[in-house]
């Protein structure tokens, strides 16, 4: 997940993360752009971005429906 430090829709987004990890077994990275001038150039604005299998899948809202259905249809 590419997030910010300091952003309310990234804590959320986390959250559903954890709460979807309590479920399934997967592994989960958070990468904070703060800073890299190079990933903020890319996600800026779209924070949360959460990728699936490398894929973006996810940008901005996340639901743990909508995460456990990227999942499984990946699986």
């Amino acid at each position: 997940m590419y997030s910010r430090r300091t952003c309310g829709l990234c804590d959320r987004a986390r959250l559903v993360v954890e709460i979807v990890r309590g479920r399934r077994d997967f592994g989960f990275a958070e990468v904070f752009i703060d800073g890299d001038e190079a990933l903020e150039r890319e996600y800026g604005l779209r924070v949360p971005v959460v990728l699936v299998d490398g894929e973006e899948a996810f940008e901005v809202e996340l639901t743990a429906e909508d995460l456990e259905d990227a999942l499984a249809s990946r699986a």
